[in-house]
């Protein structure tokens, strides 16, 4: 191989995926494969080198570069760091990478590491990815809502450009469904390698509640503080060459930990995670110098697959993650921490193994591995995807539809995200990118943020408009929730992440000056008030924020602060100590699902927001700040209103007279949600409905349907004047539900009602009785039959027992005492009488003297009267 522009031979040496290479070069003669390896076989360092020599044949002059996609910015950067020193050469040289902010290339690289936000854009861009011979997906099994749309699109581009090779690479066993989706109607070739794990002890060390509704509880931090401290010292006295990592779920407890750590131990503590600059990161990555002290690295998960830890024995887990999750009904989206999968557990403890024996220190018992999920969740199926769906748009698949995608697009997601792209004038009411939408996807940030990059320049300036924007993006946690606080911190340098901030600061001023003629041109229907106005210094940071989320506009309830509405409608609490509770509006950037005190009851707290007043809340809220009249049902009557406001934060309110066109939908909205109960149901109401449930139940149609589903979807047809009379200052308790009831008979099978369900029955002694029909609505609900409760003796001779409905149901008799209690149920009279009638006889004869008991009650005469009084009649 040494005619070849890599020298594998150098560089796979000691890794186990070395020996896969061969067959992995035969698979990729079909232009396709999946690599299924696990953690540390060294398929990130050999497989790119093994694709270059095969697409360039020794020409290093020859076809395009070879992209890695790796799925974090510091995995990137150090998978093409190793890869150039085991090639000898520098970084931009024949290896580089690309991340955001970040691009180490030249035009003699070969193979380039991006993140799957660069590659995304770049396909978007370019969709036949000129330049590029090969694609490698690496980490798959992530399921990284980026990774998973690359892996869609790139076999739609294999059908179109045969000379594009594309791997995959899995770290677990979902290699066979990749090779079917990049295989199309065959799968491609799978390529696995033997696990390089070597022995690993398992250690559990339980300790404090991890979880509450703050997030992690700072007594597990100290608990896993001080049992990595204690491990480490225990493993270096036997071992002093052995570093440990541990593994935490976000940038703030990683910080929390690693600060006590270092009061701890005397071992080198370093942070690891994706808000520190590239520097510390390269640190925490690279191996210990001879003579240096032991390490212990803290890091997020981003250290679970990806990247290798060079040192790495003991791996201390607390065994939690951070996942996207999205609470549909609010419209809350964002992060929180959860118990981490089995999957990445294993992985985690894996870190341990790669370079000899090693030890994992679980800090949970057994009893919480039980409870852990095998898989993580895919992050399709939990996380916002406005952004998603725009790259699709832009790609022409509107929603996936046609794409080989490993998992569809939820729905109720995807209709969520499609309306707010239409929102902000990304997509059309076709589903299609408008140009505005292939202008925004070009930013390295949510659609709705590079929407208030470009708005938000002309009322506050391009480069406040991106430090904003910037600051937001990045997930910095806000002091006290108080996003100034954080953009101030960033400005002086003093908040961590403040190097990457200022280079996206840059980079985003860049391109809103570069858009912003573009995108003024581009958008159809600009946000209205966009224009530059005066906005007060102290408000603008605040005017940012809510051009990206009007809906997350927030008014106080109360003086404290304690509690606000959104725009949305959501309710949410706010911490103690926010400065920002002394402002009376906010545009808030992040909300999140809570419970106790800084939730204030409200089961959402928020996270990040700025201040703004009535005006910038109007101005920003575009289309939600608006007058209308409003009506809502209370009392049994229509209250409306001429209301000024933003959402559903009401600014001003006066009483008008109803009107149909505003009462009603809202008399339609209260039977929807309290249900056909507001209605004033009276015995013949009840009656005829039931009488109408019956029929259809066992005649069908053209008989109505008159459960509730049912009549409330039919509620304009047969309540259609009812409802006028009340939009006009009526009383819903005034209706008549009988008559309105009748509107639904249908002609002129009406005219067999009595017939068919009469409401009385004739009986032998010459009077009339009830039927009560079941009050059974639903057709789904075992049926019953109509019942007639009627003095015994009133029925002697009645043989055959009527029916109703055709003759289809019969009519249930319960034959009452003189004192109206029942003595026995049927619905065979005949039966009755020849045969329990005899024991009724005897137990009620000496109770009720007065009253006829014949020995045959075929022949006696039916009456409700006396003895006595029968005797005298006769």
């Amino acid at each position: 191989m040494s005619s070849h522009l890599f020298d594998l031979d150098r560089i796979g040496r000691g890794l186990p995926f070395a020996q896969s290479l061969p067959r992995l070069e035969q698979a990729l003669v079909g232009g396709a494969a999946v690599v299924q390896a696990p953690p540390g076989t060294g398929k990130t360092t050999v497989v790119p080198p093994l694709v270059a020599n095969l697409v360039h044949d020794g020409d290093t002059q020859g076809a395009g570069r070879v992209v890695v996609v790796q799925p974090r910015r510091v995995a990137a950067r150090a998978a093409a760091r190793r890869l150039a020193a085991l090639t000898g050469a520098e970084p931009g040289g024949v290896v580089g990478w690309s991340v955001r902010g970040e691009q180490k290339t030249s035009k003699a690289t070969r193979v380039e590491f991006v993140t799957p936000g660069i590659m995304l854009r770049r396909l978007l861009g370019d969709p036949e990815l000129a330049g590029t011979a090969a694609v490698v997906l690496d980490e798959v099994h992530e399921r990284g809502v980026e990774s998973d749309l690359l892996v869609g699109m790139l076999a739609d581009l294999r059908q179109l450009r045969e000379n594009l090779s594309v791997v995959a690479m899995s770290a677990t066993v979902d290699a066979q469904r990749f090779a079917e989706l990049l295989g199309g109607g065959e799968p491609v070739p799978v390529v696995d390698c033997p696990s390089a794990l070597h022995p690993l002890a398992v250690e559990w060390a339980p300790g404090p509640r991890r979880l509450d509704e703050r997030g992690v509880t700072p007594a597990f931090l100290s608990h896993v503080a001080r049992t990595a401290a204690a491990a480490h010292e225990r493993t270096v006295a036997a071992d002093p060459s052995v570093d440990a990592l541990v593994f935490l779920p976000g940038a703030r407890e990683v910080t929390r930990v690693a600060s006590e750590l270092r009061s701890l131990t005397g071992a080198e503590v370093l942070e690891l995670h994706g808000q520190l600059a590239p520097r510390e990161q390269d640190r925490a990555v690279a191996g210990r110098a001879p003579g240096e002290r032991p390490r212990i690295v803290v890091s997020t998960s981003l250290a679970e697959s990806s990247l290798t830890v060079s040192g790495v024995r003991l791996v201390v887990d607390s065994g939690l993650a951070r996942q996207p999750r999205r609470d549909a009904g609010r419209g809350i989206s964002g992060l929180v921490t959860v118990s981490a999968s089995k999957a990445s557990a294993e992985q985690r403890a894996g870190r341990a193994a790669r370079q000899g024996p090693g030890t994992v220190v679980r800090c949970y018992d057994d009893a919480a591995w039980g409870a852990m999920p095998a898989h993580t969740v895919p992050e399709v199926r939990t996380a916002d995807l406005t952004a998603a769906s725009l790259a699709l748009a832009v790609w022409g698949a509107p929603g996936g539809e046609g794409m080989a995608l490993p998992d569809p697009l939820p729905a109720r997601a995807r209709a969520d995200a499609e309306a707010e792209l239409r929102r902000i004038g990304a997509i059309a009411d076709d589903g299609r990118a408008t140009d505005l939408g292939r202008l925004l996807v070009t930013l390295p940030v949510e659609p709705r943020w590079g929407r208030a990059l470009l708005d938000g320049a002309d009322l506050v300036g391009r480069r406040t408009a991106a430090e904003v924007v910037a600051a937001v993006s990045d997930g910095a946690r806000a002091p006290a929730a108080d996003i100034p606080a954080l953009v101030r911190g960033l400005r002086s340098g003093g908040a961590q992440g403040s190097y990457r901030w200022r280079r996206d600061v840059q980079r985003l001023e860049r391109m809103a000056a570069r858009t912003a003629l573009a995108a003024e041109d581009a958008a159809d229907s600009p946000r209205e008030g966009a224009v530059a106005v005066g906005v007060p210094a102290e408000l603008r940071e605040g005017v940012v924020v809510g051009l990206a989320q009007p809906e997350w506009v927030a008014r106080r309830v109360d003086e404290r602060g304690d509690q606000w509405l959104l725009a949305s409608g959501t309710r949410a609490g706010l911490e103690a100590g926010s400065p920002l509770r002394h402002h009376e509006w906010l545009a808030v950037a992040e909300l999140s699902r809570a419970t106790g005190r800084a939730a204030a009851g409200t089961g959402a707290v928020i996270r990040a927001a700025a201040p703004l007043d009535r005006e910038t809340a109007q101005l920003v809220a575009g289309p939600l700040a608006r007058e209308e009249t409003r009506a809502h049902f209370a009392n049994g009557r229509v209250v409306t209103r001429a209301v000024r406001a933003v959402g559903a934060i009401e600014l001003s309110a006066t009483p008008v007279t109803a009107d149909p066109e505003t009462a009603v939908p809202a008399i339609r909205a209260a039977l929807a949600a309290q249900g056909l109960d507001l209605l004033p149901w009276d015995d013949a109401a009840v009656g005829l409905r039931a009488r109408l449930a019956l029929l259809r139940r066992h005649l069908g149609g053209p008989w109505p349907a008159v459960d509730d589903a049912a009549l409330l979807a039919r509620a304009d047809e047969w309540l259609a004047t009812e409802l006028r009379d009340v939009a006009r200052g009526g009383s819903l308790r005034a209706v008549k539900v009988a008559d309105a009831l009748r509107r639904l008979l249908p002609w002129p099978e009406a005219a067999r009602l009595e017939e068919l369900a009469p409401r009385r029955l004739a009986v032998p002694s010459g009077n009339t009785a009830r039927i009560d029909y079941p009050e059974v609505f639903d057709e789904e609900e075992p049926a019953s039959s109509p019942v007639v409760a009627v003095k015994l003796q009133e029925c002697f001779g009645w043989a055959e027992t009527p029916r109703v409905a055709d003759g289809r149901v019969p009519v249930q008799f319960h034959l009452l005492s003189p004192g109206r209690a029942t003595l026995a149920i049927t619905e065979d009279l005949a039966s009755f009488w020849s045969g329990p009638y005899a024991q009724v006889r005897a137990e009620m004869r000496g109770r009720y003297p007065k009253h006829p008991w014949p020995e045959d009650p075929w022949n006696a005469v039916a009456t409700a009267k006396t003895s006595r009084a029968l005797r005298r009649r006769v």
